[in-house]
């Protein structure tokens, strides 16, 4: 096994008013490349928090967490910002996109301080919303997209730079069984071509679509 994504004897803890609170304790995980992951569990048990971790969002305060044959915690904060940049896809419940902007200039935001041209961009933009089936949209407003042409929309900006890491947090959460199953089946399609994708999510409807399905306690 060589694992695309590997947490070794992490944790992870916050302060609250008066005191820590630990989410994660010597806790070890893995996801091999190309794998399509499930993250289920309780309020509190620490599955966004695992998401922030491999993305490189949050640091741990200990174990080790290797991403992509690197080790995350080795990296400075501006290093770690350009590797993010290059390996990691975020998609989140909410869509967050640019009411004023089309649909292909919210996909375009990522390259917007690269050095492509106008040209490459565009071809770049074409590519991203042609793999989520919205290439009749591009000029639309989100306000003219359903909740689930939004997220595609979203999935599009996070693909948008060849990441091979797409990392949801409830992508479905908010959307009718129709737009949550579209989602899903492009999420499993991505996945098909050798993304690897994690994905939190409270529903077992959801988690259905995924190849495994992961179970995080809450900490005691």
């Amino acid at each position: 096994m060589d694992p695309l994504i590997c947490l070794q004897s992490v944790g992870k803890r916050y302060r609250s008013a008066r005191s820590f609170v630990t989410v994660l304790e010597n806790f070890d995980f893995a996801v091999e490349r190309g794998e399509f992951l499930a993250v289920m569990g309780p309020s509190g048990a620490g599955k966004t928090t695992l998401l922030n971790l491999i993305g490189g969002l949050d640091r741990p305060d200990g174990g080790k967490v290797t991403v992509a044959d690197t080790w995350l915690d080795r990296l400075d904060q501006h290093a770690l910002t350009r590797w993010r940049a290059g390996h990691v896809g975020f998609v989140f419940q909410s869509h967050y996109l640019m009411p004023m902007l089309t649909a292909a200039d919210n996909v375009a935001l990522p390259l917007m301080l690269t050095r492509l041209s106008r040209k490459a961009r565009r071809e770049k933009v074409a590519t991203a919303l042609a793999r989520v089936g919205l290439v009749d949209r591009a000029g639309h407003w989100p306000g003219q997209l359903s909740g689930g042409q939004q997220q595609r929309v979203g999935i599009a900006r996070a693909l948008i730079a060849n990441a091979p890491i797409l990392l949801c947090d409830e992508p479905t959460a908010g959307l009718d069984r129709a737009a949550a199953d579209l989602v899903l089946d492009l999420l499993r399609d991505l996945s098909a071509e050798g993304l690897t994708v994690v994905m939190v999510t409270h529903d077992p409807l959801a988690a259905a679509f995924a190849h495994r399905r992961f179970e995080l306690q809450a900490p005691a």
